[in-house]
């Protein structure tokens, strides 16, 4: 597309929605909660957390489509049609409301059968020796840095032989023993619970990762765009992990 006809077509989206907003305020006079909301999600954490939490919320308001998309690329909520976002992670410049959710914390797992083939580590350093399962779309993933639990912080090198790009597969790698990672206490609560993963290095953990959610402004003032930001922050405060 070339420089006119993005311009063309962003212009175009924000005609739209104002349509859509005039025809929401006309609805909202009538007290209707109906129409559509658009929510882009962290891939993992929409698929195990999110999508339960529309679920109960469709269920609550039987008008309102939701059209979910999950993706850990950052996208331009704008351009894409999107209404709101839930991010983990530290976030740039952005044009965009912000409501911060909390924080989500992270601990070292494995899988028993690793630990009994490898040995476990009984501090730190013994990491350099072992089997990373590392994300490979985050910067830095060569190098994990724990902050001990009576102070300090250890910088400590992470190797391993399989990266990849996705929550899920880093999930099921550590549940097949393929090696150490750092996770998200939403993503692996269920296998630690059921002795398929166990912490290690419970003394030293990587630092929690903000989670927040973006919304359009011109879309925030939206009844059905409201009650869903309203409804997603109070659950996902629930989740696994999730800290204020």
């Amino acid at each position: 597309m070339t420089e006119e006809g993005a311009r063309y077509y962003r212009h175009c989206v924000q005609i739209l929605r104002q349509v859509d907003l005039a025809g929401e305020e006309a609805r909202s006079t009538r007290g209707a909660a109906a129409g559509t909301v658009r929510i882009s999600c962290t891939a993992a954490f929409g698929v195990l957390h999110v999508s339960r939490f529309l679920f109960a919320f469709q269920d609550r308001y039987p008008d309102i489509l939701v059209d979910l998309s999950l993706t850990d690329e950052r996208i331009d909520l704008v351009q894409e049609g999107v209404d709101i976002a839930v991010r983990l992670g530290p976030l740039g410049d952005s044009s965009m409301k912000l409501k911060a959710l909390g924080q989500s914390r992270r601990v070292l797992v494995a899988a028993p059968q690793y630990l009994a083939a490898r040995g476990k580590p009984a501090r730190p350093q013994d990491l350099a020796g072992h089997e990373g399962v590392r994300m490979s779309n985050i910067a830095g993933s060569d190098l994990l840095v724990l902050q001990g639990r009576r102070g300090g912080q250890h910088v400590v090198p992470f190797g391993g032989r399989l990266r990849v790009d996705h929550g899920l597969a880093a999930r099921e790698a550590l549940a097949a023993g393929r090696g150490i990672a750092p996770a998200h206490l939403w993503l692996v609560e269920d296998l630690l619970a059921a002795n398929k993963l166990e912490v290690v290095l419970p003394d030293f953990s990587p630092s929690p990762v903000p989670v927040n959610m973006l919304i359009v402004p011109e879309r925030s003032g939206i009844a059905r765009v409201r009650l869903l930001v309203d409804y997603l922050a109070a659950q996902i405060a629930q989740a696994p992990g999730v800290e204020r």
